[in-house]
């Protein structure tokens, strides 16, 4: 005679059956998409190919301690940082709900209620008859319920996926992010330090003009000048003092922008930032790793691709809904109308049940669930193609920009040099009686207005570094 199979090893099996069922997950699993990309940069300049400035800290590569203070407090103190890093946690605990649903739900639950029952049921018309009938009990119920939703098909795994990938993403946004507000308090520093010497200049071309006027005005009064050539040394004197005025206003601008990205009020840090410095040179660019690196090395680039990841996995979402969906229950516990017996053997209730659910006719529902989820893939493929083109893009425009800032500022340097050689031989005229003071002072405002336009350039040359270093994707742990 052969025996009966024990039922737990019935509901063993069943549920081994089923894990190795579960085994696969329908729809596309992600393959990396092909992008063919040059294998360096066309705007990159050679000399500067095997340059060795760490991207992680770039910052440091311009030698000034004023630039590494204010970067480091913005890092840590950002307040767009710290809003990207608050959407962290939450696509975090997403991704944590989303596991959690693969795992069984159990729960206890208790209840108590008070019932009076009514003599006009079929229960109450019979039992008014029996000796000892009750009419008013309490009933007490206590146990704990089990669930579990037997992902065949793939379709909660995939959810997982999805989520785990938005996850990441959303870590690579705020790296993105972090990379951002770094460069543009690098960029605002250097923006005002360039404003300083600009005003610096700026005031010692009054001081010569006004030392030009007063002179021009004795020779006036003595009769050896025109009169026409002290209204023209007035109204240049003029001209300079009108130009001090947005400059002090750009600066104090960048002064508050700069506390702002230190996440601090505006005036926090400004007798820090007040205090005079030179516009730090731009340090040489590594760029031997080509556009290629830019997929591994840009955060933004990363997020793209994270985000093209996340919708691959929802079409397989959207698929496992043509298949049947099973869920197993349980429930153990004990009902009693005395609260000292709910779990006595007799009071004692169980239940196993399994339920199997399928759209069979939704009227092309989960069709059009699964088209979008492909056009959302579609979607996401040509973003994550597109923001590789933009970054490739902002690159060679920075290098471009790069170049042509350095060559500027080397001419303008010349220039100066040049007339520095011209005002120290202006000097030696003069006082060898060859020249009038006039003169000289007209060289001395040659110089100023050459020096006026040296310091943005130079500002601008290492803004300049700046951009190419956000533009790598400088400034994060991957750098």
């Amino acid at each position: 005679m052969r025996s009966a199979m024990n039922p737990v090893k019935i509901a063993a099996a069943s549920s081994l059956a089923l894990l190795l069922l579960s085994a696969c997950a329908v729809g596309p699993n992600y393959t990396p998409p092909h992008l063919a990309l040059a294998d360096a940069f066309h705007a990159a300049p050679p000399s500067q190919q095997a340059a060795a400035v760490p991207l992680k800290t770039w910052w440091t590569a311009f030698n000034d301690p004023g630039l590494e203070r204010v970067v480091e407090r913005v890092r840590g103190q950002n307040l767009d940082i710290a809003q990207a890093a608050a959407r962290v946690s939450q696509s975090r605990a997403a991704a944590k709900a989303a596991g959690a649903a693969l795992l069984p739900t159990i729960s206890g639950q208790g209840d108590v209620s008070y019932t009076q029952q009514s003599l006009q049921s079929p229960i109450g018309e019979i039992g008014q008859h029996i000796q000892g009938f009750e009419r008013d009990y309490p009933l007490y119920e206590a146990g704990v319920a089990a669930s579990w939703e037997i992902d065949l098909f793939g379709g909660l795994r995939r959810a997982h996926e999805a989520a785990k990938a938005d996850a990441v993403a959303d870590i690579d946004r705020t790296e993105a992010v972090r990379v951002a507000m770094t460069a543009e308090a690098a960029d605002a520093y250097l923006n005002a330090r360039g404003l300083q010497a600009r005003l610096d200049v700026a005031r010692r071309q009054e001081g010569v003009q006004q030392d030009l006027a007063a002179l021009l005005r004795r020779q006036v009064g003595e009769g050896v000048a025109p009169e026409r050539e002290l209204h023209q040394a007035q109204a240049a004197l003029q001209d300079v003092s009108a130009s001090i005025p947005p400059l002090v206003s750009a600066l104090e601008a960048q002064f508050n922008r700069l506390d702002v990205l230190m996440g601090a009020q505006p005036g926090t840090y400004r007798a820090e930032l007040e205090a005079p410095a030179a516009i730090p040179a731009a340090p040489a660019v590594a760029t031997a790793d080509g556009p290629a690196a830019l997929l591994r090395r840009r955060p933004d680039v990363l997020a793209a691709e994270q985000r093209l990841v996340a919708s691959n996995a929802r079409i397989g979402a959207a698929i496992s809904d043509y298949y049947p969906k099973v869920s197993l229950a349980g429930l153990f516990g004990g009902q009693s109308i005395d609260s000292r017996s709910v779990f006595a053997a007799g009071a004692i209730q169980n239940q196993v049940g399994a339920a199997v659910s399928w759209r069979l006719f939704d009227f092309g529902r989960v069709d059009a669930e699964v088209a979008a989820a492909r056009g959302k893939q579609a979607e996401d493929l040509a973003a994550y193609r597109l923001t590789v083109l933009h970054a490739t893009e902002e690159v060679e425009n920075a290098f471009t920009d790069l170049n042509q800032q350095q060559s500027r500022a080397a001419s303008l340097a010349r220039e100066v040099d040049e007339l520095t050689a011209a005002r120290g031989q202006a000097q030696q005229a003069y006082e060898e009686g060859v020249l009038s003071l006039i003169e000289v002072r007209d060289v001395d405002r040659n110089l100023l207005t050459a020096s006026d336009q040296l310091a943005p350039a130079r500002a601008g040359a290492a803004r300049a570094a700046v951009a190419v270093f956000r533009a790598l994707g400088g400034g994060w742990g991957q750098a």
